[in-house]
């Protein structure tokens, strides 16, 4: 095994390199002997997609689950289903945003959201301890299909939001699906939503026409495409279309980060609270909040994490800088649907531009990077940064994070990946390059030649 990574929030590795049928069989057993019960199954569009279902089928049946499988969908789809089916649990096969050779499985609690601490270890344990609660043959599991599982979803994304006022602008939308689960609902709630929809990458096959992490480098065609169409706006799904990245009228990249400093934005104008993202997340946020008056808080980074935090402190909203908006009236799953749901209903009620409105956002500049290193040369990088930078105010909570009046730089190991991500903001673009790149030098001195930039 070379490339498979094991963490509380799920599984994610290279098919046929560390991502095996066994091992599925041995993942998917530990769920059912964890939870029991109804399991909601569902997949992002990969065309190794198929072969892991299989394989996960086995694994829950044979420990006894009702399994009701609604096909591809959405990763925040399979969180919905979990609560509106009164399910035990979910699980969603999919890697995210990871290149097209990897795919994974990501469970879910009863209630919804991804799993948290505690669950992740209790499943993590019957993994290594192999004891699986294997059904005797006349309590092996059964199958059921469920159809349209998209409509659930959407109707608690229509309820977001007034729904009226954005059909009367009858935007002008391009959706870049990227060959996802998001093709199965993106197009149709925004039809609902009276948009004039133009798709990209609308058939779900895992066939990726561009690499499918929706950053700018990757995402050409969709600003060309909105200039072509004179689109109002321009929306990036992730495969599993739990991430959403922006382009504005103007065919220019507003990034993922934005995406939910935007949401904050309108949100917060109408519905006092707190406000949850994790330590990665712009500062924007924390300038948001305060405006409209709203506590803010910071998690470690992780879904589950803000998750955490988020029911911790009774958040209105949560999310990471990486696109993923967290809405608890939907479900405590980054969500792509609510996000293009707020945009439209930003622009809708103050007829603004999205450039306008983009512009109007306190201004800084975040800068992020990632090197190859092995995951136990973290903790050599991070104290080698923090000698490095004694002025900072320092926290090792995740990672470390140094921050100072007006900046800050991150470095933490993936927790799905590989690599070390550096990343640093400041008031300008040249500022926060300069601290990303000193900080990027002196975490390679720390881990030595093993590291490359990715």
């Amino acid at each position: 095994m070379t490339q498979r990574i094991l963490s509380i929030s799920g599984l994610r590795g290279v098919v046929g390199d560390g991502l095996d049928p066994e091992y599925l069989v041995r993942f998917s057993a530990g769920l059912g002997t964890l939870v029991g019960g109804t399991v909601v199954l569902t997949r992002d569009g990969r065309s190794t997609g198929p072969m892991i279902r299989h394989a996960v089928l086995s694994g829950l049946l044979a420990t006894g689950c009702r399994v009701i499988e609604a096909g591809i969908a959405a990763t925040p789809t399979c969180g919905v289903l979990v609560q509106e089916l009164n399910a035990d649990a979910g699980l969603q096969i999919t890697a995210s945003h990871n290149p097209v050779e990897w795919n994974g499985l990501k469970p879910f609690s009863r209630d919804g959201s991804v799993f948290d601490q505690q669950l992740g270890e209790k499943l993590i344990a019957i993994l290594d301890g192999g004891q699986f609660a294997w059904a005797k043959w006349d309590r092996v599991g059964r199958v059921e299909r469920l159809e349209d599982p998209f409509l659930l979803h959407m109707n608690r994304v229509l309820r977001l939001v007034e729904a009226s006022a954005i059909r009367q602008r009858r935007f002008k939308v391009v959706l870049d699906c990227c060959h996802g689960a998001g093709a199965v609902g993106g197009p149709r709630l925004l039809q609902a939503l009276g948009c004039r929809v133009t798709v990209l990458g609308g058939k779900p096959d895992g066939r990726f026409e561009h690499p499918p992490e929706p950053l700018e480098q990757n995402l050409t065609a969709l600003g060309e495409a909105v200039c072509r169409e004179q689109a109002d706006v321009g929306f990036a799904q992730d495969p599993d279309a739990d991430r959403l990245a922006l382009v504005d009228e103007q065919g220019r990249y507003i990034g993922e980060e934005l995406t939910l400093a935007l949401c904050a934005d309108f949100v917060l104008s109408r519905t006092r609270g707190p406000l949850v993202v994790n330590g990665s997340t712009s500062r924007v946020n924390a300038d948001i909040a305060q405006q409209h008056g709203c506590p803010f808080y910071r998690s470690a980074v992780g879904e589950a994490h803000v998750v955490a935090k988020m029911k911790e402190v009774g958040a209105v909203l949560g999310g990471e800088g990486n696109g993923g908006i967290i809405e608890p009236k939907v479900g405590y799953v980054r969500d792509s649907f609510v996000g293009m749901a707020y945009v439209l209903a930003g622009l809708a009620h103050s007829g603004r531009t999205l450039s306008d409105w983009v512009g109007s956002l306190p201004k800084y500049t975040i800068v992020k990077e990632k090197l190859t290193c092995p995951r136990e040369k973290a903790a050599e990088a991070c104290d080698a940064l923090q000698a490095a930078f004694p002025d900072a105010s320092a926290d090792r909570s995740d990672g470390l994070r140094l921050d100072w009046p007006d900046r800050w730089v991150q470095v933490r190991a993936s927790n799905t990946e590989p690599i070390l991500r550096i990343i640093a903001e400041a008031p300008d673009a040249d500022a926060a390059r300069s601290l990303c790149s000193n900080a990027m030098e002196w975490v390679r001195r720390a881990i030595g030649s093993s590291s490359s930039t990715e």
